[in-house]
């Protein structure tokens, strides 16, 4: 990855590029006001709340680092760590930052099948992990990928009790070096973020300092954050919307960020209730949970100001009820792991006008243009295109699908018209991608291994509308002769083949003939129609023979 000189003289010069790291913003708030609060972790297994001040993150992250350069780790190498929401997170990000590695955040979601591959792929040369996590081993499995992956030279357990435990290698030990400035740039990679993609393999997005942190100010300036907020962070850090608006923005800012593991919707009012957020970002799933715990309206939320939202379609209906039940201002918004969160609405109290995924921020743009590039009158559906401050540097190790045109601009592969006012609204993916509740499944993938089963003569795999999640999968299936399938048996396939359980089906249809193209191309959109029908009908309002 070569970042274009003409890109960081233009950035620069137009202000958007802070030319800072993360750990300089930690280091003001150490040196100015160390006790300060840093992080108020839940951890749900235990019960517990662990809060560390600015001075005792700083610290913790130091210690990570000088521990993770004894172990040889330095400059441009791979740290993956699969873990959920918890304190470690954060001060490995920024250990890293301080030894100029690259970090590379896994979903606690992913098994071996997907693990093998991102982690291999990325040459890891470090995978950090929990000993269990919501019942399962993850440090039977992480010592099971370090005998098949060569390049993985450790395995760190966070509660691990052997010699590779977290706590007594990385955490206990004094640091090599006091605290000191990153050896990084600002402009060379600092995270390697996987995303799932047409072609079913999940692609490693690079991201900068620069290009991060301009995100963060983004988020910080639009919502008029200050020192007396209180951020909130349920959806995974993992996330790009997890990784900028949860764990980045507060320490931009210097305020408090409170952080669960495991989502209960009771559980966060009570958090919320306790500290007095005053904001939060998560997908669609979220909102309407909190809207729906019993008690919701009688709690004492008046400091719970805004509500950002993105990754899931979000409707009329759920707008009307989280407003009213949580007292909140929503604020839609557009982004993707490639170029973090880039448009927003202004917040909505109350639905006075059509919902849309709001205009770019300052420091980004955006456009809707036709197949050959030319840009589209408002309300027209066409690609979506952006450019700015926060887009990525590159595809790990596929430069060639980094795709900008010669003004750079970048084919996000959503389709969405824009209004004209400058809102977008994105109304379909040409990328093979259902969204479920925040959550990227790679279609393909799902639709080659479904393939796989004998009873399977030809799959597709659709967005099935769901209120909740936004979206769910459907999966519409034609038989070999003679065959039968029933939904539990395909999940017993999936469950076998090593799938991550959201990525899986949630429902299925048979079909005697799958509709096609002339060309005979499986016709998508058909199958959209009909799985819409079937959320809102509970069966197809067949438009075309089955035969």
């Amino acid at each position: 990855m070569i970042l274009a000189q003409s890109r960081i003289d233009h950035e620069t010069r137009s202000g958007n590029w802070p030319n800072r790291v993360i750990t300089d913003y930690l280091s003001d708030m150490s040196a100015s006001d160390p006790d300060a609060t840093a992080l108020i972790a839940y951890r749900t297994d235990t019960d517990t709340v662990t809060t560390l001040s600015y001075g005792e993150l700083d610290r913790r992250a130091t210690c990570i680092a000088g521990n993770l350069s004894a172990y040889g780790i330095g400059p441009g190498d791979v740290v993956s760590f699969q873990l959920p929401n918890w304190w470690q997170f954060v001060a490995i990000h920024l250990a890293c930052v301080r030894i100029g590695a690259i970090s590379n955040p896994l979903m606690p979601i992913f098994r071996a099948r997907e693990l093998d591959y991102m982690i291999g792929f990325a040459e890891s040369k470090v995978l950090i992990v929990p000993r269990v996590f919501q019942n399962f081993d993850f440090e039977a499995l992480a010592n099971q990928l370090k005998q098949t992956i060569s390049t993985l030279d450790h395995v760190f357990v966070i509660d691990g009790a052997g010699d590779n435990a977290f706590e007594s290698e990385l955490m206990c030990k004094p640091p090599v070096y006091p605290p000191i400035a990153s050896p990084l740039s600002p402009n060379d990679v600092v995270q390697l973020l996987y995303t799932s993609g047409t072609t079913g393999q999940p692609k490693g997005a690079l991201h900068t300092s620069n290009t991060l942190i301009a995100s963060t100010r983004q988020i910080a300036e639009h919502l008029k954050l200050g020192p007396n907020d209180v951020g909130f962070m349920p959806a995974p850090f993992a996330h790009q919307i997890g990784f900028c608006f949860g764990m980045m923005t507060p320490i931009y800012i210097g305020i408090p960020l409170v952080i669960m593991d495991i989502w209960n919707p009771e559980t966060a009012i009570d958090l919320i209730e306790k500290y007095q957020i005053t904001y939060t970002c998560a997908s669609t799933p979220f909102m309407v949970d909190l809207a729906n715990v019993k008690d919701v309206e009688t709690r004492k939320l008046d400091k719970f100001r805004y509500f950002a939202t993105a990754g899931a379609p979000i409707m009329e209906p759920v707008v009307e009820k989280v407003t009213a039940k949580l007292g909140v201002s929503l604020i839609p918004g557009w982004g993707m792991t490639e170029v973090s969160h880039v448009t927003s609405t202004k917040p909505i109290s109350a639905l006075t006008e059509p919902l849309t995924d709001g205009a770019a921020f300052p420091g980004s743009e955006v456009r809707v243009v036709d197949g050959a590039g030319k840009v589209l009158p408002p309300g027209e559906v066409g690609h979506l295109h952006c450019r700015g401050a926060t887009l990525f540097v590159g595809y790990y190790k596929k430069p060639e699908l980094y795709g900008l045109d010669k003004d750079g601009w970048f084919d996000t592969g959503d389709l969405a018209f824009m209004d004209d006012r400058g809102n977008i609204r994105i109304s379909g993916r040409d990328k093979d991608i259902i969204i479920r509740g925040g959550e990227n499944v790679p279609v393909l993938e799902v639709e080659s291994l479904i393939c796989k089963m004998p009873e399977v003569a030809d799959v597709a795999v659709v967005a099935m509308p769901d209120e909740r999640l936004g979206e769910r999968g459907c999966a519409f299936v034609t038989l070999s002769d003679g065959a039968s399938l029933t939904f539990e048996q395909m999940v017993a396939f999936l469950t076998a083949q090593n799938l991550a359980k959201q990525y899986f089906p949630e429902h299925l249809e048979i079909l005697e003939i799958m509709p096609r193209t002339p060309s005979g191309k499986i016709q998508k959109f058909q199958l959209r129609t009909w799985a819409t029908q079937l959320a809102e009908n509970g069966r197809i309002l067949w438009d075309q023979p089955k035969s």
